[in-house]
């Protein structure tokens, strides 16, 4: 990846084809002048050391150096600099449910938009250590394979929708499993952990099974319930309408606690309720933060090289080769044949 330390510099690219077209006009203006005088072709007689060609090669070489020192003072700089560096932390995947009642708008401003808020300010607290995503609905998925990416971690976030799973419906189960695949086969000094976060109206399978799984796995499960047990409507986005069953009537998603409490019971981890308040992340942060800390391998690209030096010494060559050439043809040098 590249970019530019000082990028508001390369605006001064802009005068360069004001220089060319000044000096276009001006050979035009030259050209007029010479007619004055007489023929061209009899003045070209009169002038046998003067060149066309050399004053137009000099400004080209003159025009191609500017150009290198403009991109020299903007500093190019590359990110292809890596770095293994080792911290102290836990492995943790995040699995958000992105089934249709997550658009209950319960908690403010819905279901899904209050997760991925709660998650980003997760992934902000969670800088020494490695984190995944997972989003499920009536299948699961990766969308985030563990990382120490932050900033990747948060980019894949924001996309995240009720339409990242084309299958509706809630497999908690699946999406555990997939969690505990995606940790990998190689052991590790690091706590592991799943952070599910849904509103634990599970219709696909057994989640609780799932859970006993992640234990058995040492991996320890945590759950925050998103919603409130009285329930809600579920709206149809982009309508004023709402989700209605086969007999037309308003469907009302409810939080299960009951299931939310029983899987983190399974998974030997802490069940929170999350409502419009930072409880729930505090209360998560805080069981994560008592975990055990293992050597975590991070890899890094973030510290950038300059390689302005690269243009500066182009920019010098050319301008040594526009140095060397003269506005007048030179009769010694002509009299020298390389290929004689």
């Amino acid at each position: 990846m590249v970019k530019f330390a000082n990028p508001y510099i390369l605006f001064l690219l802009l005068v360069i084809p004001v220089i060319i077209a000044l000096f276009v006009y001006g050979k035009y203006k030259q050209r007029k002048r010479l007619k004055l005088f007489g023929d061209p072709a009899i003045l070209q007689q009169l002038m046998p050391d003067s060149s066309k060609s050399r004053s137009i090669i000099k400004f080209t070489l003159q025009m191609l150096a500017l150009t290198l020192l403009i991109i020299a003072a903007a500093r190019p700089q590359y990110g292809v600099k890596q770095e293994t560096n080792i911290r102290e932390g836990v492995e943790a995947i995040i699995a958000l449910d992105v089934s249709n009642s997550m658009l209950a708008q319960d908690v403010s401003p819905n279901r899904l938009e209050n997760s991925k808020l709660m998650i980003s300010k997760m992934v902000d607290k969670m800088a020494d250590d490695k984190v995944g995503l997972v989003v499920f609905a009536g299948d699961a998925y990766v969308q985030l394979p563990i990382t120490s990416d932050n900033v990747s971690a948060k980019m894949f976030l924001s996309s995240i929708s009720t339409n990242s799973v084309p299958r509706p419906g809630t497999a908690i189960g699946a999406a555990i499993d997939l969690c505990i695949s995606s940790f990998g086969s190689e052991k590790s000094s690091a706590g592991r952990t799943i952070i599910l976060i849904t509103d634990g109206e599970n219709h696909e399978d057994n989640a609780v099974e799932a859970a006993n799984e992640a234990a058995a796995n040492g991996i320890t499960l945590n759950v925050i319930g998103i919603g409130k047990p009285e329930g809600a409507l579920i709206p149809i986005e982009g309508t004023n309408n709402f989700w209605r069953d086969k007999n037309n009537e308003p469907v009302v998603t409810k939080l299960n606690e009951q299931m939310c409490k029983e899987i983190a019971a399974a998974g030997k981890g802490i069940y929170v309720h999350a409502d419009n308040s930072n409880s729930a992340l505090k209360a998560i942060i805080k069981q994560i933060d008592s975990m055990q800390k293992g050597e975590l391998e991070v890899q890094s690209y973030a510290q950038y090289e300059d390689h302005f030096f690269v243009f500066l010494w182009l920019a010098l060559f050319v301008l040594l080769i526009d140095f060397c050439i003269m506005v007048r043809q030179n009769h010694w040098l002509n009299k020298i044949n390389l290929f004689k």
